[in-house]
């Protein structure tokens, strides 16, 4: 079975074909800067890969062109749009009512859409790929794997706010966990590689634009780092993480904030991007490099946030067996690592300088010879999960 799994951002579409259950994948792809004349989609098969600079005003031209590429007569890998036997969709927020893969329908897609408002950076472009999805391939079973999933096994002391019980019971507000698909991906990854009884309590740390870390044990969430949207916890790309919601209250009382300017300025404005003028964690590697005391402190202030859930998930895991390093920052910036890692071993936690600086696409292992806790970087493959989460539905 070809399935065809779609990462539908707010201005870009990841791609993949996988063939199932073997789970090779055929061909993979890019559309980003989507509603820009200078937009690009890049496709790669065979070991080639074909790049093209265009206008792509929407998502549904982008998902067009992805389309005309899998059956180009030259390079596709389909003959026809009814190839393609299913459709894996990644959704970042199911509230409480999903805590597993479903099929869409109209009550799925509404379900998503009621939940705009918690996810609006992602749920919206979500809904849009999923639609786009079923006008283009009209015989394929349209899947949806949401990111809250895998978080359903945190245990209500963790999960519950110190807010009047009515607010959960009526309104469901409470911590719902976010990038659950790809702390499953690698901490499932972990587990095979280490072996069950040397991986039973994980920190699984995922560090990209967006940002954060879970307590797993057992190969279960029991705690992590984003809440009831997913702004709260580490520092990121463009969101604020943790801060105090007076803050909020201030901005809006005595700074004349509205609340779409608040919920702006912390989701769009502030994280890196607030401290440094800089959201690529890259660009702002090579400002504090050159002597910038703004990126420096933002650096610092990273890795000392990261360093505190660490210890935290540690204390709710009673031990460590390991922490994972995933996602574009924490599989490609040493200096990150190194950070988060640094003055840490109370813990047990020890890095190896040399073996840090080993670039692979494979698990590596960058602790130590001393260290108590394993230090793993693992390339997280959350297409690789979804294709496996909706055959395994379909099946």
């Amino acid at each position: 079975m070809q399935i065809l799994v779609i990462n539908s951002g707010s201005s870009s579409i990841k791609f993949q074909v996988i063939q199932m259950p073997l789970g090779s994948v055929v061909c993979s792809g890019l559309v980003e800067r989507i509603g820009l004349d200078n937009a690009k989609i890049v496709y790669k098969v065979e070991g080639n890969k074909h790049e093209k600079i265009t206008a792509i005003p929407d998502h549904k031209v982008g998902l067009e062109l992805v389309a005309n590429y899998l059956l180009d007569s030259d390079i596709g890998v389909i003959t026809s749009t009814s190839d393609i036997k299913a459709v894996g969709h990644r959704v970042v927020h199911g509230g409480s009512k999903f805590s597993k893969t479903v099929e869409v329908n109209d009550q799925v897609k509404q379900e998503i859409k009621e939940l705009f408002d918690l996810a609006p950076l992602h749920n919206p472009a979500n809904l849009e790929g999923i639609q786009v999805a079923e006008e283009i391939f009209k015989e394929a079973k349209q899947v949806v794997v949401f990111d809250t999933a895998f978080h359903q096994t945190i245990p209500v002391e963790a999960y519950k706010y110190a807010i009047p019980n009515e607010f959960l019971e009526a309104h469901k507000i409470r911590l719902y966990g976010f990038h659950g698909t790809s702390h499953k991906y690698v901490t499932e990854q972990a587990r095979e590689y280490l072996g069950e009884e040397k991986s039973k309590k994980i920190i699984s740390i995922h560090l990209g634009n967006g940002c954060s870390i879970t307590a797993v044990k057992e190969g279960k969430s029991i705690d992590h780092s984003l809440g009831f949207a997913p702004m709260n916890g580490l520092i990121m790309g463009t969101r604020c993480g943790d801060i105090d919601p007076s803050v909020v209250f201030y901005l809006m009382k005595s700074l004349g904030y509205s609340i779409e300017e608040a919920n702006d300025l912390l989701n769009k404005k502030s994280g890196m991007f607030g401290l440094t003028g800089y959201s690529d964690n890259r660009d702002i590697q090579a400002a504090a490099n050159n002597g910038d005391v703004s990126c420096q402190e933002a650096l610092l202030m990273n890795a000392y946030r990261i360093k505190k859930f660490i210890g935290a998930y540690a204390s709710a895991l009673n031990g460590l067996d390991a922490i994972v390093f995933t996602a574009g920052i924490g599989e490609n910036s040493s200096e990150t690592r190194s950070s988060a890692c640094e003055a840490m071993d109370f813990l047990g936690i020890k890095l190896d300088v040399s073996k840090n600086e080993i670039r692979s696409d494979e698990i590596r292992e960058i602790q130590a010879d001393d260290s108590k806790v394993k230090i793993l970087v693992i390339p997280t493959n959350e297409e690789a999960e979804i294709a496996k989460q909706a055959f395994e539905l379909l099946n």
